[in-house]
């Protein structure tokens, strides 16, 4: 028995529509796991800023070292030196809405 002219049609376009739908939903879960990854990247950046900075290293420096494209500032929070670290996304974590990925970390000044 062989598939009429009609019913082959309709399969086509049940796969015209589908893939493009497939596509989608795959470009968002790569986008998204591509940010949260940008996102540990520079939280882990920071703290370790936040570290150096606080035994008298250059906290920003090491920031734009270890993450490229980010930028970091130095705050004193108390007997705290905390660097709070920012990051403009590709343009895939774009298309999901974000404009800037931040992060920031805190430690204890003069390293005790």
């Amino acid at each position: 028995m062989h598939p009429t002219a009609s019913e082959v049609g309709s399969v086509t376009a049940e796969f015209a529509t589908l893939v493009p739908a497939v596509c989608l939903v795959l470009a968002l879960s790569l986008g998204s796991v591509h940010l949260a990854t940008r996102q540990l990247q520079l939280q882990d950046a920071a703290a370790l800023a936040a570290r150096s900075e606080a035994r008298g290293g250059d906290g920003p420096v090491l920031v734009s070292r270890l993450v490229p494209g980010a930028t970091a500032r130095r705050e004193l929070k108390g007997n705290l030196v905390c660097i709070r670290a920012s990051v403009h996304p590709s343009s895939i974590s774009a298309l999901l809405g974000f404009s800037t990925i931040s992060a920031a970390s805190c430690a204890l000044a003069g390293g005790q």
